[in-house]
């Protein structure tokens, strides 16, 4: 491609890393087409064909993505990113660092290094020091510190900004919660008094619709930024969807008053909600 190296990325976050630092010298592919969902991707032969003329190969490794890891094998120019240094991953195996600003910033230098583009790596990191920032002062005066959602996703950002996360489901959002794993979540809902129950774009929103509707709750989206949807890929915008979600997503927690008059936020993706406990600050609706 007019002597542009190529870069094949696992999912669209790496993607957006490696698009925006390697900006027109580089022809990024991501592996994970528009409105599939990334856990244990299916990849196709010309998948495979692709990742094996790469220059660079970017994946998060420790079965994310089993098919795409046993085709990309463990060469010189294949980058396991969850192999990052001081990433400080959780116990429980959960790949959802990309949703920690701190964290995805030491994902975006491991690609920049890979690229050897100091300046743009630079630039996108100071991007991500402001989203940071936005979190933090937009979750300041939280009235609440706990936020439900349809897939525990989100335990590293939670441990960040000293949020508690309750899940619906585990770490794979196909999983089914048991009965009683549902109607738990029910009733920490119920005993937090959270008016929202947060579902993702890629994922049905049934259960997130039924714990809603058993409780009272509200819905609304919180998306994990796993992919695009099928209206989002063809977009300029696209590319710019990864730090577009970030900087919005502290004042979707839904801005309110405290009894002092200064606004209070319902925790990290709008009000009141529980925990997922397989990583710090979440409890797990699986026991």
């Amino acid at each position: 491609m007019g002597g542009k190296e190529k870069v094949v990325a696992a999912f669209y976050p790496l993607a957006f890393a490696a698009q925006e630092i390697g900006g027109e010298r580089v022809e990024v592919e991501n592996l994970t087409p528009a409105g599939a969902e990334p856990h244990d991707l299916e990849i196709s032969p010309r998948d495979v064909r692709d990742v094996r003329e790469a220059d660079l190969v970017l994946l998060l490794g420790h079965g994310f993505q089993p098919e795409l890891e046993k085709a990309a094998g463990n060469g010189d120019k294949v980058l396991a990113l969850l192999d990052t240094p001081s990433l400080n991953r959780f116990p429980n195996g959960d790949p959802h660092v990309w949703l920690d600003p701190q964290r995805y910033l030491l994902i975006v230098r491991q690609i920049g290094s890979a690229l050897r583009e100091k300046g743009s790596t630079q630039s996108l990191v100071t991007r991500i020091r402001a989203l940071d920032r936005d979190y933090r002062s937009g979750l300041a005066h939280c009235a609440r510190r706990e936020i439900v959602t349809s897939h525990e996703a989100f335990a590293y950002l939670s441990q960040r900004y000293g949020l508690r996360q309750v899940a619906i489901t585990g770490l794979t959002p196909e999983a089914e919660p048991a009965p009683r794993d549902l109607q738990h979540v029910i009733e920490l809902v119920r005993k937090t008094h959270a008016t929202t129950i947060f579902f993702e774009t890629l994922v049905s929103p049934r259960l997130a619709d039924t714990v809603a509707r058993e409780t009272g709750a509200k819905t609304a989206v919180l998306n994990p930024i796993e992919g695009l949807t099928p209206a989002q890929a063809p977009t300029a915008e696209a590319r710019q969807l990864f730090c577009a979600w970030h900087s919005g997503s502290s004042s979707r927690l839904g801005a309110r008053r405290s009894s002092s008059g200064r606004p209070r936020r319902d925790s990290a993706g709008v009000p009141e909600s529980g925990i997922s406990r397989n990583g710090p600050n979440s409890e797990s609706t699986r026991r």
